[in-house]
């Protein structure tokens, strides 16, 4: 008989309207059985670390327009992990594997889907938890979105809003590996400053304080942008719009002024600009380039080994700490990639 342990769960309480709050949470207790279903291709999963992650937000509308389907109300929340195989029906996994892709927020975990965005993970010599992060979901982004959709050129401008988020960060210094001149955004004086000290961007500001971001980013790039990565919208983009080089590239990764706002999002005006400066406007999904991984996993732990790139994560202990952990994420105070420490076996 297989074993039956309790499981402690993060459940989805309902869908939110305008900014989520904790109580939209709860850490409830279960039990679960630590076996495959007969003649299932399923895996149970141990779950060891959690990743808050930008695209969690949309999850908890139910918003017809999304690219990712919505939290169901009274279920167990889920996104990027990494986790022990405890017993599995599928041939790519065994008994003991770490993997890292789509979990159950929560202690234990029977996957029974999703299995293209499960990855066994081979290279334990860098930190197991740098697969919530940098090594996963995180890293391929900003490699896929920079150096795919991008494309930079040795001694091309380069703007990165929000930048100090797991995603910018690695754009950024993915940018400056090729040459290129990068500045970028965030909200605070301290991520400002950890830009330019810690991850070796030549420039940064901080976008609450300028009253006109079209005169900030004039200032910042007197001859116009090559390339920006996106990951704010409304009023950032609109001011990016204005200061593209003719034959920019603007990348399509995120929107986070619009997340609070999906059923109204906020109006962009200068749109006519990417006609007139003949700009390519390309937003991307990252399960359109898991082929990708194994490309981007060569390069990235070369750059890690080497001390090319910095990366910080910043951990939250235990599963109950996962409501308050992704709200201080939403709400930009995390300083790294925010990661819940489920177990350390």
């Amino acid at each position: 008989m297989a074993e039956e342990v309790s499981n402690k769960q993060i459940i989805f309480k309902g869908y939110v309207k305008g900014e989520p709050k904790e109580s939209d949470m709860e850490c409830r207790t279960t039990t679960v059985k630590l076996e495959v279903p007969a003649g299932s291709d399923a895996v149970v999963v141990k779950n060891l670390y959690l990743a808050c992650d930008p695209f969690l937000r949309p999850r908890m509308i139910d918003y017809g327009g999304n690219y990712v389907s919505a939290f169901t109300p009274g279920e167990a929340m889920e996104g990027f992990g990494v986790g022990r195989v405890l017993d599995s029906g599928n041939p790519k996994f065994k008994k003991g594997d770490l993997i890292w892709g789509i979990t159950g927020w929560e202690e234990y975990s029977i996957i029974t889907q999703f299995h293209d965005h499960l990855h066994k993970i081979e290279h334990t010599d860098v930190p197991i938890s740098y697969y919530a992060g940098i090594l996963s979901m995180v890293g391929l982004t900003a490699y896929v979105g920079l150096y795919e959709i991008g494309r930079p050129k040795k001694g091309e401008t380069v703007f990165v809003s929000s930048a100090f988020g797991a995603v910018g960060q690695l754009v950024g210094q993915f940018a400056k590996l090729v040459g290129c001149h990068v500045v970028g955004s965030a909200g605070t004086k301290e991520k400002v400053d950890l830009l330019k000290s810690k991850y070796g961007f030549d420039d940064a500001f901080n976008y609450k304080e300028e009253k006109d971001l079209n005169a900030a980013l004039k200032r910042y790039f007197p001859n116009g942008i090559d390339i920006y990565f996106e990951n704010v919208g409304g009023k950032m983009l609109d001011a990016v719009l204005l200061n593209m080089k003719i034959h920019g590239r603007i990348v399509g990764c995120g929107m986070l002024s619009q997340y609070n706002n999906l059923e109204k999002p906020e109006g962009v005006h200068n749109l006519i600009l990417i006609i007139n400066k003949r700009l390519r406007f390309e937003g991307f999904l990252l399960a359109d380039h898991y082929d990708l991984y194994p490309k981007f996993l060569e390069t990235a732990l070369q750059y890690i080994k080497e001390g090319k790139i910095s990366y910080a994560e910043d951990l939250s202990d235990g599963i109950e700490s996962a409501p308050r952990a992704l709200i201080e994420f939403l709400n930009g105070q995390s300083m790294g990639k925010k990661v819940i420490v489920v177990s350390q076996e």
